[in-house]
């Protein structure tokens, strides 16, 4: 029995991510333009647009954009509810160890029974329970506003490579 549960392990497959150079181009010009956006937007409108789960969603969007984790739905419809989730359990249970494993469990829970999947999502549980982002308005700025903003610059940016098509669905 433990002999077949650890040959599980062995990995025998091959990698199958192919990478153009014009993709790491894309890629790399997206996440440049989206988070350096975002934070020009933080410094000039004094509002919080960034947080560091964005830098993921980057490169989701832009590196594997035809993931079903990399489209707009799971990009936005993942960071709100994960957030939600997050400030709801922050404010009923607080931020103990088995609280935050806990929020963390559930947030991931909550975007598979969805099907909004988003793994840089998960992370904004432990930004507000960890990090202090125990305010209601951070759903708002810099959650739901940022999320949009990572959208609109995915549409954008995609899909000026020609063999590209974002999104793959909505």
């Amino acid at each position: 029995m433990w002999m077949n549960y650890f040959s599980k392990m062995k990995g025998n497959g091959q990698n199958p991510f192919t990478v153009y150079m014009k993709d790491i181009i894309v890629t790399f010009i997206g996440t440049f333009i989206t988070i350096a956006g975002l934070i020009y937007l933080t410094q000039y409108l004094h509002s919080q647009w960034i947080m560091a789960s964005f830098g993921g969603s980057c490169a989701l969007t832009f590196g594997l954009w035809q993931a079903p984790v990399s489209q707009p739905r799971s990009i936005i419809v993942g960071h709100v509810l994960s957030t939600t989730i997050g400030l709801g359990m922050y404010h009923l249970a607080g931020n103990h160890a088995v609280v935050v494993g806990l929020t963390i469990a559930l947030a991931v829970a909550a975007m598979m029974l969805t099907r909004t999947m988003h793994p840089p999502a998960a992370a904004n549980p432990l930004v507000i329970m960890l990090e202090g982002s125990h305010n209601w308005g951070f759903l708002l700025f810099p959650v739901l506003t940022g999320a949009v903003f990572v959208v609109i610059m995915a549409l954008l940016i995609n899909n000026l490579r020609q063999t590209r098509k974002y999104p793959t669905y909505w």
